[in-house]
């Protein structure tokens, strides 16, 4: 049942750590929640989907008593930053008045975009809807993974491929991919091309390789709200 669980659901708790991480009450829990989403669809939309297409692939969100922690994933951290710290603070400005919030935003660098699953994902969708030969993107996308240091990968389309009557599904898979191993790195990423002919959606899975047993119980405590406790010498 690998191919059927989305990998990151799959290992939360285990080997991954929630995207959100704050704690409140059951009468607030809904409306937090929604200002999460709320949050990430503005963001995506205002660093994504028009300029300055700053290649956004994650965003994790903190809450404290005093401030809204964002942390922004991007593997174009100058165009989030803007000159002088312009931009970050316009952003600060708009989310503290959509929150009613003191927001503090931290960025963090993908240092290799061709090893996140979600950015190659947004890639073959852009190429797709400029009507590049599907084909040909998923091949040079999948080569191109493997080249950065990837173990395996998998990219997957779905939809009117080719404007094609009829839609269907294509996959290419390079490598190995151990979708069921919890132990398992899988990177997984998701996004939609919008072509003339109809949507087809996209599909990345990336195995970057075993997580190491000390990384692994860090990260389930931490998943878990737990601290480890270390022995005295």
């Amino acid at each position: 049942m690998g191919q059927k669980t989305q990998p990151f659901g799959f290992r939360l708790g285990i080997t991954e750590a929630h995207r959100s991480r704050w704690y409140a009450p059951k009468a607030l829990f809904g409306e937090l929640l929604v200002e999460d989403q709320k949050i990430r669809a503005y963001l995506d939309k205002r660093l994504n989907r028009k300029p300055p297409f700053a290649a956004v692939s994650d965003i994790h969100i903190e809450r404290t008593r005093e401030e809204l922690k964002v942390v922004i994933k991007t593997a174009r951290p100058g165009l989030v930053i803007g000159p002088k710290g312009a931009e970050i603070e316009r952003l600060t400005e708009e989310l503290q008045l959509m929150t009613a919030r003191k927001v503090a935003i931290s960025i963090i660098e993908i240092k290799n975009p061709d090893m996140d699953a979600q950015l190659i994902a947004e890639g073959v969708a852009e190429q797709l809807a400029k009507r590049a030969q599907f084909r040909r993107v998923i091949k040079m996308k999948s080569e191109a993974v493997l080249a950065a240091g990837g173990k395996g990968v998998k990219i997957q389309l779905a939809g009117r491929l080719g404007g094609a009557e009829m839609s269907r599904t294509l996959d290419v898979k390079l490598g190995s991919l151990p979708l069921s191993t919890l132990q398992a790195q899988i990177d997984y990423g998701f996004a939609q091309a919008y072509c003339p002919y109809g949507v087809i959606g996209v599909q990345v899975w990336i195995y970057k390789g075993l997580y190491t047993r000390q990384r692994t119980e860090e990260e389930s405590d931490a998943a878990g709200g737990r601290a480890r406790a270390r022995g005295r010498r």
